[in-house]
Order: C-alpha cells, then structure tokens, then sequence
C-alpha cells in the first residue's frame, strides 16, 4: 500500500517536530517535507510531491492563504488541510474558497487529526465539528460576505501578497526582497491596492487586515497539543 505523503508548514519548529513524531507512528503515512513559512513551501512543496499539506495560518511573510491559493497553481495535485488555532467562520469561507480541502484545529487530538489526512487524501472534504457549527450558522444567518470582502477579492494574487506584508510592518525594500521584486513596484502595488480598497495609509491598511483575518495580533501557542494516537 501506497503511503500518504505528507508536508508539515508551521512556522514554530517544535509544533512541526510534534506533528512529524505523531506521524511517524502512522505505518500508511510519511512526512515528505517542511517548511517555516509560505514563501519555503511553494518553493519546496511541487519537489516533495506531497499528497496533502498541513498548512498552518499566521506566518511570517507568506500567510497560509496566500500559500493556499499559490500552491493551488503551482502543484494542484496537493490536497490542503489547514491547521489552526482559529475557528472562525471568516477564516474557514475564505481558505475553503482558496482550495483547501479541510479545516483543523490544533486542539485536536492525535487521532481526528490522522483520520482527517486520511480523508482529505482519499479525496474528501473535512470540518473540524466547532467550524462546521460556525459555517452552518453563517449560512443560516444568510452567509453575507464581511464589509471589505468584495474589494478585496478584486486584488490580484501579488497586490494581496504586499498587503500582507504592509500591514505586517515590512518597509517596501523588505518586501522587495521577499517577493524578488523591485521596490519601485513594490511602490506600484501598494498604489494600485490602496485605490482599490479605499484606504489612505498603513493604519488604515492595519486595521482591514485584521478585520478579514490576513494577520493575527493575538501570540500563538509555540508547542504542539495534540494527544497520541
């Protein structure tokens, strides 16, 4: 029997080392690959050939929605399950719309956590049982898009990327060197996506990020907390 072939993204080291010795006593999966980061796995992610990748959301630099929707492109053979701490509604709408195949949350215990690789390897969607709850009620209530969602989704891919990265405090040569880009057009994008949006400085820019969940202020836990298999 084929193994499901996994790639871990989390930006803490000992989350992946937990996620990585959970796996390892699973005899149909293998941890193929990892990365710190969205920008490190859509570089290393189309090499490692992965059957599904847990993709956390608040990194530095590249975000897991902004990963999601590139490896989308780049390597769609790989099925996405988000891992996370957040269980809002926003947040699972806006990756299920990306392509991610499954939502998690890293409170979950060892073995939910398997079974939802196995499912969303073998080609089925899977809701940790709160989100479902918060999606069904969006639903119930009318699933009204959040006030700045439509603008936003008039961005292209690179002028979300820069918002980002703009709202996370990066100055504009940091961000050309994330994205191996100018800063003259760094400059560009910044003009082009604060037109589109509406607003009139970084605070302003601060305050809608948050607001549709593309950063956290909130500190994240550093350690894994799931429970053996």
């Amino acid at each position: 029997m084929d193994r499901i072939r996994v790639f871990l993204v989390d930006d803490h080291a000992l989350f992946r080392d937990g996620l990585r010795a959970l796996l390892a006593g699973c005899e149909d999966m293998e941890v193929v690959g990892e990365a710190g980061d969205g920008q490190e796995a859509v570089a290393r992610v189309p090499a490692a050939r992965p059957d599904v990748v847990l993709m956390d959301i608040a990194m530095p630099g590249l975000g897991g929605l902004e990963a999601t929707l590139a490896l989308r492109r780049v390597y769609p053979p790989a099925r996405i399950l988000v891992l996370t701490q957040y269980e809002s509604r926003e947040y699972v709408t806006r990756f299920l719309k990306a392509g991610a195949a499954g939502y998690v949350l890293k409170k979950a215990a060892g073995p939910e956590l398997i079974a939802a690789i196995r499912a969303v390897a073998a080609g089925q969607a899977v809701l940790h049982p709160s989100v479902t709850a918060e999606v069904i009620e969006g639903y119930l209530k009318g699933s009204r898009p959040e006030p700045g969602e439509a603008a936003y989704e008039s961005l292209t891919e690179r002028e979300r990327q820069v918002l980002k990265l703009i709202a996370e405090g990066q100055t504009s040569k940091e961000i050309a060197g994330a994205l191996d880009i100018s800063v003259k057009t760094v400059v560009t994008h910044r003009t082009n996506l604060m037109q589109k949006l509406g607003l009139h400085n970084r605070a302003e820019l601060v305050k809608y990020a948050v607001r549709l969940g593309l950063i956290q202020v909130e500190p994240k836990a550093a350690g894994p907390t799931f429970e053996g298999p």
